[in-house]
């Protein structure tokens, strides 16, 4: 049986959004369980993680919890400029770059920075590395959308690298969560 090995910043990263979301209890726990199964700080072997999100490989790339952003409030609608975020790992020996992406709903797909300036380079992934596309970070944006897009909606979704290649999948709009006993809310 293979253990799941995180380097200690990457755990302390995924012990910290336990801790910010509200969950500081599960984070302890979490901990605890990580500390007893003897996983180390050895090699991240992201092919034993099945994160939620879209999962997939290209060439030597693997690509985890591809997603387009919650919408908030309302669906996605013909116009919007929408965040999609996703990790990108680099299992080969040598540097890749994600160079673009494409999809039929939008107009065109953006990689940006954290403030939203156009990446015309891409996204450098060095071998052995994490890259995590995510809000306040560099990350993806389907400008001017074709279609409404509901939480939970999927839509076909190409990203190409400089040197793996190109994946073709559906990528999931993912599903707003909302307060789970509405009658708590204060009435206006």
């Amino acid at each position: 049986m293979s253990v799941l090995r995180l380097p200690i910043q990457e755990l302390i990263v995924l012990l910290s959004r336990f801790a910010t979301a509200g969950r500081p209890v599960a984070a302890l726990v979490a901990a605890a369980a990580l500390a007893l199964s003897g996983c180390a700080a050895e090699g991240f072997d992201p092919q034993q993680w099945d994160a939620p999100g879209r999962n997939e490989k290209v060439g030597s790339v693997l690509i985890r919890y591809a997603h387009i952003a919650e919408p908030t409030g309302k669906p996605w609608e013909r116009g919007d400029d929408v965040p999609a975020y996703m990790w990108l790992y680099n299992k080969g020996p040598d540097a890749d770059r994600l160079v673009s992406a494409s999809t039929p709903a939008a107009g065109s797909v953006e990689i940006v920075d954290s403030d939203g300036k156009s990446l015309p380079d891409g996204v450098p992934l060095p071998p052995d590395k994490l890259q995590e596309l995510e809000p306040g970070k560099t990350h993806l944006v389907l400008r001017d959308l074709r279609q409404l897009v509901r939480g939970g909606d999927f839509v076909k979704f190409t990203v190409r690298f400089e040197e793996a290649g190109a994946a073709t999948f559906n990528l999931q709009a993912q599903v707003p969560v909302y307060d789970p006993n509405p009658s708590l809310s204060p009435s206006s």
